[in-house]
């Protein structure tokens, strides 16, 4: 049992290893992407609608609408400012430009930049609109609206509201209304359309992507690749922009999408009982650029992927996260650690301290694992004589059923549990995945230090100091802790400490120091334990003399 479980572990390894290594493939950045295109590509932005199954949607019904001209005659910034960002839009289709974040840098130590660098080179701004017709989405995707505001700075929660229009005497009108908020990401928004006078349901697109990432940050990160999450019908659906398969891309009944990456998100808000969402691809000069494309917004997310701040949002918007199968638990962790790091102002200490009290709890648990591993020893004489007496046990069911028999009884007369080693070991598992997918998904950990060289706790270790030290411990733990393997297993077993090495080389650094210290705590524990079951057989092999 001890030795299958072991071999579990160092195989789920391999699993996420091979995965990342081979199956996920790293997005290119966007000036790596576009490298093969011609230097004009940019062409008027049209309109960009997936084949779909139709969406659930209300009939279209002439409207009293003022149809008035309104437009300008040349182009102009608005620029949208606030505590948390400052936005550029443009009147020109009335799409965004700009998205910096303040309190979150890029690698040049910049506000960070949301919206990709593939938007300008092939003219597909964020807020763009996409419907059945053509001619409607070249149109006023490239018309000069009228803007309320030139700008508009809000401080102290402060709210303000920025009105593009656009219409022609035709019946053609667009409306795209934004209401923000000082100290939060969260906007309203709502999009009128009339298309020869009909009131007609445009759908808006996000992308390409989102954000810069460049290839060096990419190769430091452990899960990085970008694609779609939403909410539809009530289940949490996430599809990876490098897995695009365009039969399983459109969803109905959706209460919100997101475009997402590893560490923040563009996330809109619908009206469930009659919106959809899509992936979308779309290939230039054979390079692949992805899209969202949404139906019905009314309100819209553009930030990190803070869980406080996905919390506050409501409803399933914190599965954005992506905690994963053991969410609960990587829930209950995170709170913990914040709750540490509020005292202690440094992620990679509060991970430590945390990781210490998980050890506490788990104690008991470990020293029963001990005891049981201690008296599986003993027993192995008599194991291994009940097994030399079926030699031919392999290939004989009699005998194999007879020394099963003879073995099982051995342990019930020395009140053994064959399994007690190992329960302890799988009841941990869920902290271990629990702390992986927290390492990995929350922003809190991106550029945060630690100490000396590390200096973000998010990206691997890059000199392979804690990976090296993780492995030296993780060898010195499993000497000392007892096993019920004869010596050839015992011998083998002790590669795993080189293959979690090389695996945890490429993990990101707070996830390395997690398991360092776990060995670290082990190895003191082990001592404990081993002298303790020293001094207990000390005392009966004492009366035994006597």
């Amino acid at each position: 049992m001890e030795k299958k479980l072991l071999l579990a572990i160092v195989l789920s390894f391999v699993v996420l290893f091979v995965w990342q290594a081979v199956f996920v493939k790293k997005t290119p950045p966007p000036e790596q992407a576009l490298e093969n295109l011609p230097e004009q590509v940019q062409q008027p932005a049209q309109r960009i609608l997936p084949e779909q199954k139709p969406s659930p949607k209300e009939t279209p019904v002439p409207e009293q609408v003022d149809f008035d001209a309104t437009a300008e005659t040349r182009e102009q910034q608005i620029v949208i400012e606030t505590s948390l960002f400052k936005a550029v839009w443009s009147n020109k289709g009335a799409v965004l430009k700009s998205w910096r974040l303040k309190e979150h840098l890029d690698e040049e130590g910049e506000p960070l930049e949301l919206i990709s660098g593939r938007s300008a080179a092939i003219d597909r701004f964020p807020f763009i609109l996409s419907t059945d017709d053509p001619d409607f989405d070249i149109l006023v995707n490239n018309a000069l609206f009228s803007a309320s505001n030139s700008e508009l700075r809000l401080h102290d929660g402060q709210s303000g509201e920025i009105r593009f229009e656009y219409s022609q005497e035709d019946g053609t009108k667009v409306e795209k209304l934004f209401t923000f908020t000082d100290g939060t990401y969260l906007f309203d928004m709502q999009i009128n359309a009339w298309n020869n006078g009909m009131k007609i349901d445009p759908r808006l697109i996000w992308g390409p992507g989102l954000g810069n990432p460049t290839l060096a940050s990419q190769k430091n990160r452990f899960g990085t690749t970008g694609g779609i999450a939403l909410s539809s019908a009530g289940r949490f659906t996430h599809l990876d922009e490098r897995k695009y398969n365009p039969e399983t891309s459109n969803f109905n009944f959706v209460s919100w999408a997101a475009y997402v990456d590893q560490y923040f998100t563009a996330m809109f808000f619908t009206s469930p009982q009659n919106s959809s969402a899509s992936l979308i691809k779309e290939e230039v000069e054979a390079v692949p650029f992805f899209f969202l494309s949404v139906n019905h917004p009314q309100k819209a997310y553009i930030g990190p992927k803070e869980f406080s701040r996905l919390a506050a949002l409501g409803g399933d918007a914190k599965e954005v996260l992506r905690f994963g199968l053991f969410g609960m638990i990587s829930e209950i962790l995170f709170r913990a650690i914040q709750a540490v790091y509020k005292a202690i102002p440094n992620w990679g200490l509060s991970i430590i301290i945390i990781t210490f009290f998980v050890k506490i709890i788990f104690f008991p648990l470990t020293y029963k694992s001990m005891q049981s591993m201690s008296k599986m020893q003993e027993l192995q004489p008599k194991i291994k004589a009940i097994k030399a007496k079926y030699k031919k046990a392999k290939q004989d069911t009699d005998q194999r059923r007879k020394m099963n028999e003879e073995t099982m009884k051995i342990y019930k007369e020395h009140k053994v549990n064959p399994a007690g080693g190992c329960l302890p070991m799988l009841i941990q598992m869920p902290i271990f995945w629990g702390f992986f997918r927290l390492l990995m998904a929350s922003i809190e950990f991106r550029h945060a230090p630690f100490l000396l060289w590390i200096t973000d706790l998010s990206i691997k270790d890059p000199y392979y100091v804690t990976p090296i030290l993780m492995g030296i411990t993780q060898y010195l733990s499993q000497k000392m802790t007892p096993t019920s393997a004869d010596p050839s297993q015992q011998k083998m077993m002790l590669i795993m400490p080189v293959v979690m090495t090389i695996f945890f080389m490429n993990f990101s650094s707070g996830l390395v120091l997690y398991w360092l210290t776990n060995n670290v705590l082990q190895i003191g524990q082990q001592y404990i334990m081993n002298r303790i079951q020293k001094n207990k057989k000390s005392i009966t092999h004492g009366k035994r003399k006597k």
